[in-house]
């Protein structure tokens, strides 16, 4: 037995997330579901924190189950931005599902198990590792979405994502079938191997198994044209699922597409990169024109989300360390922007009931100025206007583009850029010069918290964002470019 199967130590914080999953689940399952909600979201964020501290403890590079699984610096930036944006979700979700009575101890255990999904996700180097990552993360997100039972559009949500994600799960295996067929192997290194041939870009099977494995994976991060479910998903599941969905998956999957496509086909990157683009182009353009029609706030940050992915993919595109690196960077600071952003829709209650309607919004600036700034500075941040995060975030894509020569998609990025902020700013137009609508119900503390905390970080992040930029630099590094 090769020794690195006994070698667990790669996956000692997927294993203390499993264990704390478990044991919330025994915790709910014997101790009573009455009034046990927070209780178990504490909990569920004290075990995140717990794995959190043990991600930040493993140093070096570490593979375990035959070198399928595998730990360094690029899976531990992207483990910490997830496990932090889990926790956010969860402590987001308490107020919330409280006062829609679907407040059950079970969504606390099925985040935690989806994460477990995610860690196992950006650690995958194999194909194996991958799909069974994936899959975890996948069907606990299925059940999340329909959480409200008495609810027609979460029920709805939940089974139009699951049988969409049924059928690219069911095309990913396909592809991952076709290239174990043409390269013998599911490991990443061999299919490197197989990619690096002379003759590899000839292989019309290792070429149609890698984009049937690009279809499979480009449905998980929403982007065009496989992005069909996630404006009914987004407007159908409880909002604090909505803002768990748009930030922890997105970026495992983004994390997953980098390492396979760098990992396992460095050799075939002309013929992967000329996909890339055009999901780059296509999310960018569709994200920015489609909406501009919306009236529904999370709608409008669905299509939001797949434009975002477009701008991340151009950094993916580009290629190389500083490809690679501007996509870091892109993750951690849409990660922040996506969960303030939701926290305000979350602040949108009015008589106790939540509004989601951007109507619903007129007049803010009269009635609470400082969640009318907050969400206003967290808008320009998503439009990419300076000197906010969000403009640092699209420079770095950009300029990778721009380094790699590829100036027809860096000039189409900054154009769908200018188009996205209409409707960015058509809500701030809502916000401060529209006729008042009667105040909105005080937000939950938690809710104000992650409001604050993102405003400042979107406001204040250029004036130190070093920390950031070099930790992405170190996380780029382990890639095998």
């Amino acid at each position: 037995m090769p020794a690195d199967m006994l070698n667990f130590a790669a996956a000692y914080p997927e294993m203390i997330l499993a264990a704390g999953a478990i044991a919330l689940l025994m915790i709910g399952a014997f101790g009573g579901t009455q009034g046990n909600s927070d209780r178990a979201g504490w909990l569920a964020i004290l075990a995140l924190a717990a794995t959190g501290v043990a991600v930040a403890m493993q140093t070096g590079t570490e593979r375990a189950f035959n070198d399928a699984f595998i730990s360094d610096n690029f899976a531990r930036f992207v483990k910490l931005l997830v496990l932090s944006g889990s926790a956010v979700a969860i402590l987001l979700s308490m107020d919330d599902l409280r006062r829609a009575k679907a407040d059950r101890f079970e969504i606390p255990v099925l985040i935690l198990l989806a994460t477990v999904g995610m860690m196992m996700m950006i650690s995958a180097n194999d194909l194996l590792a991958l799909y069974l990552g994936l899959e975890l993360q996948s069907l606990a997100l299925y059940v999340l979405a329909a959480a409200r039972r008495d609810d027609v559009r979460s029920s709805e949500a939940g089974m139009k994502y699951f049988v969409l994600g049924a059928l690219s799960s069911g095309m990913l295996l396909y592809g991952a079938s076709l290239l174990y067929g043409f390269a013998g192997t599911t490991s990443f290194a061999g299919l490197a191997t197989a990619a690096a041939a002379p003759n590899a870009a000839a292989n019309l099977g290792l070429i149609v198994g890698l984009v049937f494995l690009l279809v499979g994976l480009a449905f998980k991060v929403s982007a065009v044209p496989f992005h069909m479910w996630t404006p009914d998903v987004y407007e159908g599941a409880p909002t604090p699922i909505t803002a768990f969905f748009a930030a922890a998956p997105k970026l495992a999957a983004m994390a997953l597409l980098a390492r396979v496509l760098m990992d396992g086909f460095g050799g075939l990157f002309i013929q992967w990169q000329k996909i890339v683009i055009f999901l780059s182009i296509a999310s960018m353009l569709l994200g920015a024109f489609a909406a501009i029609g919306q009236t529904n706030i999370k709608r409008l940050m669905a299509y939001s989300s797949i434009g975002h992915v477009g701008f991340a993919l151009v950094g993916l595109a580009a290629g190389g360390e500083q490809g690679v690196q501007a996509l870091l960077i892109y993750l951690a600071i849409y990660l922040v922007m996506t969960l303030g952003s939701f926290a305000c829709i979350l602040a949108m209650r009015r008589d106790g009931q939540p509004v989601e309607d951007i109507s619903e919004l007129s007049g803010l600036a009269q009635n609470n100025l400082p969640m009318a700034f907050i969400l206003a500075m967290l808008l320009f941040s998503l439009a990419g206007v300076p000197p906010l995060a969000g403009f640092f975030g699209k420079f770095y894509v950009f300029a990778a583009a721009v380094k790699a020569e590829l100036y027809g998609l860096a000039i189409i990025g900054v154009l769908a850029s200018v188009v996205g902020a209409f409707y960015y700013l058509r809500i701030v137009k809502v916000m401060f010069f529209d006729e008042a609508k009667p105040r909105f119900t005080p937000a939950a503390p938690y809710v104000r918290l992650v409001m604050i905390a993102a405003g400042l970080f979107v406001v204040l992040y250029a004036v130190y964002p070093q920390p950031l930029v070099a930790a992405a630099e170190t996380a780029a590094k382990s890639l095998q470019l």
